[in-house]
């Protein structure tokens, strides 16, 4: 398997749409909408699920190519909003993390899942 970097997989993406003519259908509005309709078939896989349920889905092989599906979805929508809106995500998740590491800095956030205003 080849190991792309974001670049090369946004490139991929928009010479898939390009191919097919889609610019036009992908406005900032309806590629969030695919964003957010792919997450909720991926978080649909795993609705009323219990752990051993889940656990199953990732030892099944179709259950586990529906999931690795949905997720493909997902991330094909956000590298091309990311693609049409000319957004570095390397740049934006770097920023995002600085970010983060502020607000949940390791000595308080390690090993809690308490959100950053709820450390005491």
């Amino acid at each position: 398997m080849n190991d792309y970097n974001v670049k090369e997989l946004t490139e991929m993406i928009e010479k898939f749409c390009s191919d097919r003519e889609w610019d036009r259908f992908h406005s900032p509005k309806d590629l969030a909408i695919g964003i957010s309709t792919e997450a909720s078939e991926l978080l649909d896989l795993f609705r009323f699920k219990n752990e051993e349920d889940i656990e199953e889905i990732f030892y099944d092989k179709e259950k586990r190519t529906r999931v690795e599906e949905e997720l493909a979805d997902v991330f094909f929508f956000v590298l091309r909003f990311a693609q049409m809106n000319h957004i570095d995500l390397k740049e934006a998740l770097e920023a995002k993390l600085e970010k983060n590491a502020k607000k949940y800095p390791i000595e308080k956030a390690k090993g809690s899942n308490k959100k950053y205003n709820e450390f005491d």
